[in-house]
């Protein structure tokens, strides 16, 4: 059966944890359950318990997101992630020359904005409205204040197209704001036929830590963005809850236009939890191969397609999704591109679908490695080899290496040669979370 081409709408939360929503395990807050409209999507969806990021941090994956291709080709992925040193780079960014998710949809008829974070380098080398949207308002940086709208660095980075934009408010909710403005705008050429895709990126739960009703923190926090010396549970599953506030206004606006059942919502995170996040039963987080920084949220919806109540172990990558929405559009890659990403549209069709394939991840930071097939892994952290059945050791305790040596030597050489087809790792690439790990409490 044929559909009309999708809406789509790619929503990515910022260091959420794998399981911070209640869909996914979480806990209830204080002031009551953190996510129900993403809990109602999953449940009236797709949900997907062995779905990976392209990273364990920010910017390499939206590499990754916007090409559909392993983020190793680019070597602006390579720093990890891009940050405010990085402004003025002419090499550390998205080349405007590269096809994007948003530029071939654009070319195949799709309107396309980005309302939320860039972190793909910086004006003038780079830039939303060079790789294929034509609408942007959001920071081009990794993290900024959620009032002053400042960064690390300490500059105002708020941008409404290539211009900055002085706007007052909470930034989840401006960025929901503008994603709104958007659809409104959209909606009646969608019902005539030009379908949009939406970019919505929010920096909910990044760092600090600042709920819609802490103001009165901006000043402290503009001595110390990383916020190392304050933030605790209840505000980071408030900063949750009001992103997934503005995820239901969305919505209601695409259900009272009537475009809600033809738009193909997906929802996701750039990576592993951070400080104040619930990864259970994983182990680690951002910066770390291991599960907990890797393994992330992954909620589909799309009532022409999606039946509700579906849940898959399929296992995928940022990527595939991309891959998945050009095939959902009817929108072929460039040949000169060709994706690594694998479309999903099977598995929408039909939770049950399931295709075995050898997924790959390797990191700067700690000489980091892994490799997922079927429930295998291979990961190596510090030099030393690790071998994992994730079917019966989710928190990667009981290294295998040992009692299945040819497994091991299989994956490490399969990992080695796929390492083989990828770029080298620039000696001079840098690792960095913007603050010292020493200056963190340890796991």
């Amino acid at each position: 059966m044929s559909h009309p081409r999708p809406n789509i709408i790619f929503i990515v939360a910022d260091d959420l944890g794998y399981a911070d929503l209640g869909c996914y395990g979480g806990r209830e807050a204080a002031f009551g359950p953190v996510s129900p409209v993403l809990d109602g999507l999953a449940a009236q969806g797709l949900k997907l318990t062995q779905g990976y990021s392209n990273s364990p941090v920010c910017s390499p994956t939206r590499f990754g997101l916007m090409t559909a291709r392993y983020q190793y080709r680019l070597r602006g992925a390579a720093e990890e992630p891009i940050n405010s040193k990085s402004r003025g780079s002419s090499t550390l960014g998205l080349p405007p020359s590269h096809p994007t998710l948003p530029s071939l949809l654009r070319a195949g008829g799709y309107r396309t904005a980005l309302m939320g974070k860039w972190h793909l380098g910086y004006p003038p080398a780079f830039g939303p409205l060079q790789s294929g949207y034509e609408e942007f308002f959001g920071p081009m940086s990794g993290g900024v204040d959620y009032f002053t709208h400042c960064s690390s660095a300490g500059h105002h980075d708020l941008y409404l197209g290539e211009a900055e934009q002085q706007e007052d408010g909470y930034l989840t909710d401006l960025i929901t704001e503008h994603a709104l403005d958007f659809v409104e705008r959209m909606a009646p050429g969608a019902q005539a036929g030009t379908p949009f895709f939406l970019s919505l990126h929010y920096t909910a739960p990044h760092w600090p830590w600042e709920t819609r009703d802490d103001a009165a923190l901006a000043e402290e926090v503009r001595q110390n963005l990383f916020h190392l010396h304050g933030g605790n549970i209840e505000t980071y599953r408030r900063m949750i809850h009001h992103m997934d506030e503005g995820i239901g206004r969305i919505m209601k606006a695409l259900a009272r236009h009537g475009v809600d059942r033809d738009t193909l919502v997906v929802f996701t995170s750039d990576n592993g939890g951070e400080r104040f996040s619930d990864n259970w039963p994983l182990v680690g987080g951002k910066m770390d191969l291991t599960e907990g920084g890797i393994r992330v949220p992954w909620i589909a919806h799309w009532p022409a397609v999606i039946a509700p109540g579906g849940e898959s172990v399929h296992s995928c990558m940022t990527m595939d999704w991309s891959a998945t929405m050009l095939d959902a559009a009817g929108v072929q890659a460039d040949v000169d591109y060709p994706l690594d990403g694998v479309s999903l549209m099977p598995l929408l069709r039909d939770a049950a679908w399931d295709c075995e394939r050898p997924l790959f991840w390797r990191m700067n930071h700690r000489g980091q490695r892994a490799m997922r097939l079927g429930e295998w892994k291979y990961l190596r952290v510090d030099g030393n080899d690790y071998l994992f059945n994730l079917a019966d050791d989710e928190r990667e305790r009981a290294n295998r290496a040992k009692v299945d040596p040819e497994r091991l030597a299989a994956m490490r050489a399969a990992w080695e040669a796929w390492n083989a087809t990828m770029p080298a790792i620039p000696e001079d690439a840098t690792v960095s979370l913007g603050y010292s790990v020493k200056d963190m409490p340890q796991r």
